[in-house]
């Protein structure tokens, strides 16, 4: 119970309008207190299924998340399978993560417990995954680490093109780049 009213705490001073520009980057407990505020959304099924696995024969690979073409504003972006627009950050290099902390409260990683898969209009040869400091698989798009904003609304792309923790953030075309 005072775990969650923390995490409460925690997103009620984060969950402000995207754009409130705050280059700090990272907290070292901020950021455990994210990844386990993530890590924990594992239901009690998932946890019994991981453990039957062990036992038992090797299990079929996961089917991992989806990604799919949207329309927008912005014309037509990623999104996962669940109607959450999908963003890039301008200040991550290459494959490696550079939002942790109050940034990844704000912009949740995307994660993968299976491979991707590429709805229709999405480029499958451009999907991949690369790995946090956690050890959780991030899903990636044109080598990029993928997030969402926790206040988009769903089948909303509310905070294209704003700089905030020190980089900016863009939803993505099927090309993998930022709407012209």
């Amino acid at each position: 119970m005072t775990r969650s009213l923390t995490l409460l705490a925690i997103l009620a001073v984060v969950l402000t309008a995207c754009g409130d520009d705050d280059s700090s980057g990272s907290s070292e407990p901020a950021a455990r207190t994210a990844e386990e505020r993530q890590a924990a959304e594992t239901t009690p099924a998932e946890t019994e299924e991981t453990r039957s696995d062990t036992a038992a024969a090797p299990a079929a690979p996961r089917r991992g998340p989806l990604l799919k073409l949207r329309d927008s504003q912005f014309g037509p972006v990623l999104f996962d399978g669940r109607d959450r627009a999908l963003y890039l950050f301008t200040r991550d290099r290459g494959k490696t993560s550079r939002c942790y902390g109050g940034c990844a409260v704000a912009w949740p990683p995307f994660y993968a417990k299976g491979r991707p898969r590429a709805g229709k209009g999405v480029d499958a040869d451009l999907l991949g995954t690369t790995t946090r400091r956690n050890g959780r698989r991030q899903v990636t798009y044109k080598g990029q680490p993928l997030y969402f904003y926790v206040s988009d609304p769903k089948g909303q792309v509310l905070c294209n093109d704003i700089a905030e923790f020190g980089g900016t953030w863009f939803a993505l075309t099927a090309a993998g780049d930022p709407p012209a």
